[in-house]
């Protein structure tokens, strides 16, 4: 993209006095560096998969409510991790957070387990265990 083509549309970065460092060539097709605060494109691209954070969100925090999964599964949506993300932060396989995940097995987990996870997220223990999703 030609320096003199790169889009300063408004954008989430513009409200916040940021900008973006991208690539571009410059008069001489030299790559150069250049500034922009965003385009319509990127814009629509980023709130369409915030809208999908949220609403994974909101289908997590119904599951909880619901007795479906354990509020580990909320949290873990919240924090935007996947279960293999969040296994590599407790330390523990894949296989055991999914099992954690069950509401009966998570009211059975001991303290360590649980602060663990509270760690992760960035929560205290209590929070973790009393999350009832309403």
């Amino acid at each position: 993209m030609k320096k003199q083509d790169l889009p300063q549309d408004e954008s989430n970065l513009k409200s916040a006095n940021m900008t973006e460092v991208l690539y571009v060539t410059d008069e001489n097709d030299n790559y150069t560096t250049a500034n922009s605060i965003g385009w319509d494109a990127k814009k629509a691209a980023l709130e369409e998969s915030m809208e999908l954070i949220h609403e994974r969100i909101e289908e997590a925090k119904q599951d909880v409510a619901n007795n479906k999964v354990s509020p580990i599964i909320y949290f873990m949506e919240l924090n935007k991790m996947d279960l293999q993300v969040l296994a590599a932060y407790v330390g523990m396989w894949q296989w055991r957070v999914k099992r954690h995940a069950k509401p009966k097995i998570f009211k059975t987990l001991s303290e360590s387990v649980l602060k663990k996870y509270a760690d992760a997220f960035g929560i205290s223990v209590d929070e973790l265990k009393n999350f009832d999703g309403k």
